[in-house]
């Protein structure tokens, strides 16, 4: 067997050299004063660095804050306040947002944007400030820590804050003796293996994206980093270095089979065992259209950043159930709630998703939010906000998130329905349905289109399929189209800016 890797794009490292770097520089991070429980920031693009700063905080006993690099004004200051972070490891082209926001004890620790990273997000020249100390520094000018955690603490992720400021998840220190437990589950969910490379497209500061890195490094699995996801060039290290497993989101896949056929059939893919995804939901159409491209190699996990995985699926669920996001998955379990009276509703019957995490699954507050958190939970259930049913056989399926569901005239409408029908629509290449203000019925809904390139679409054209295929009350009164809708690289869609433009003034905030 080869000797396990970490590769940046194209770029190898030994991950026995990694660990010995994340070492070196655990030394360089107590150096500068972070002790055990003290949390640092970690605001960079994908790549090795971002391992190697992730793993030496654990070998102190420090706390990684993985954060979305997109974030440069309210969302950031927030984050660097709310979390308590001493330190900041930020890559160069990143710098100027992460101090114009920083609090003032916070030190910083630049680290070099990477030569393919640059190339891959089109950043021109970028050098070293040369005004914090470096990543590299800390990696070649110090010893390597002797005393190291076995159990390094689990990061603490913010979410999305897709409606409101982000929460940051502080985890309960891992019981050593659940590790052997976890780490199974981990391989078992994420379908990667030793001896069998697997690849990590997506953004490292998302939680499934670290927990996928974090465990596949520290198991000697060979890990391939793309900086950014491009579809060929997805395609091309699938090929090239015979990548068996990966997660990825749904945006991923319309952007995978928007590449031509002819392109796509120029590249070996069949190494791949799994292809891993969650995040958000996959639209039945789109995943079907995955499974009969690459065969029943797709699989789906349903839970949040607080509690891990909740459901599980296979190509079979998913082909036989459109639209399941799988059955409770070792022994997680689900429960559906009346909204009023928390009361279990009958199998079938819509309500609130709560789900209770396996037992080898650390339990979990929100930082300075401990009420957020006992507001969520009914005894050992908790929700992450989202409304749906489980059938007779167990399976659950998902209607939308409870914050996105509109009131109109006294009914409840689900934008996710809506949506759902509208990628159908030929010449929908994303949409976002959601409330907007209304006089007469409280709430309307507003669909904003981004079209397929080339293709001219009409209002009439959305009214029409809207009202062929749902409830004339489903067919929204406001049509926009735009050049692009704003999603993260997760894949998730910020619909709080959209939004704002109708509700500012009013006395709601927009959700």
């Amino acid at each position: 067997m080869s000797e396990p890797m970490v590769y940046t794009g194209d770029r190898p490292r030994p991950i026995a050299e990694v660990k010995d770097r994340a070492a070196r520089i655990a030394s360089g991070l107590r150096a500068l004063g972070l002790e055990q429980n003290d949390r640092y920031a970690i605001i960079m693009r994908n790549g090795v660095g971002f391992v190697e700063a992730t793993l030496a905080g654990g070998l102190i006993g420090a706390v990684p804050v993985p954060v979305n690099w997109h974030w440069t004004g309210e969302d950031l200051k927030h984050l660097l306040s709310n979390s308590g972070v001493k330190v900041a490891v930020v890559h160069t082209d990143l710098l100027p947002a992460v101090r114009k926001h920083k609090p003032d004890h916070v030190q910083i620790v630049e680290a070099e944007t990477a030569p393919e990273i640059v190339d891959a997000y089109g950043l021109g020249s970028v050098r070293l400030t040369g005004d914090h100390p470096s990543l590299e520094q800390l990696a070649v000018e110090n010893d390597p820590v002797t005393d190291p955690n076995t159990v390094p603490p689990n990061s603490v992720i913010y979410t999305s804050g897709t409606t409101g400021l982000a929460k940051g998840i502080i985890r309960d220190p891992m019981d050593p003796a659940w590790v052997p437990e976890l780490a199974t589950a981990i391989m078992d969910l994420l379908k990667f293996r030793p001896g069998e490379p697997t690849l990590v497209p997506a953004p490292m500061y998302h939680s499934s994206p670290n927990v996928h890195f974090i465990w596949a490094v520290s198991l000697g699995v060979t890990t391939h980093i793309m900086p950014r996801f491009i579809p060929t060039e997805f395609l091309r290290m699938v090929d090239q270095y015979k990548i068996a497993s990966t997660q990825m989101v749904p945006v991923m896949f319309r952007r995978l089979l928007a590449v031509p056929e002819e392109e796509r059939s120029q590249y070996d893919l069949s190494s791949l065992k799994a292809i891993v995804h969650a995040a958000t939901p996959c639209p039945a159409d789109l995943k079907a259209a995955m499974i009969d491209w690459l065969g029943p190699i797709i699989f789906e996990y349903y839970g949040g950043s607080e509690g891990g995985a909740w459901t599980y699926a296979t190509s079979e669920d998913s082909l036989a159930r459109p639209g399941t996001v799988g059955k409770a998955w070792r022994d997680c379990e689900i429960k559906i709630l009346d909204p009023a009276t928390d009361e279990e509703v009958p199998t079938g019957e819509t309500g609130i998703v709560y789900g209770k995490p396996g037992g080898f699954w650390p339990d979990f507050t929100y930082i300075a939010n401990d009420e957020k958190r006992r507001d969520i939970a009914r005894g050992k259930f908790f929700t992450v906000g989202d409304i749906g049913h489980v059938d007779a056989e167990g399976f659950l399926y998902l209607s939308d998130r409870a914050n996105d569901m509109v009131i109109s005239g006294g009914v409840n409408i689900y934008p996710a329905e809506i949506e759902a029908s509208l990628h159908n629509l030929e010449g929908v290449e994303d949409v976002a349905v959601f409330g907007i203000p209304d006089p007469d019925m409280g709430e309307a809904l507003a669909a904003h289109i981004q079209p397929r390139a080339g293709v001219a679409l009409t209002e009439d054209d959305v009214r029409r399929h809207v009202r062929d295929s749902l409830a004339a009350y489903k067919v929204p009164k406001v049509i926009v189209f735009e050049e692009r809708l704003p999603r993260e690289d997760t894949g998730k869609l910020f619909k709080r800016r959209l939004k704002a433009q109708y509700w500012e003034g009013t006395d709601r905030i927009s959700g």
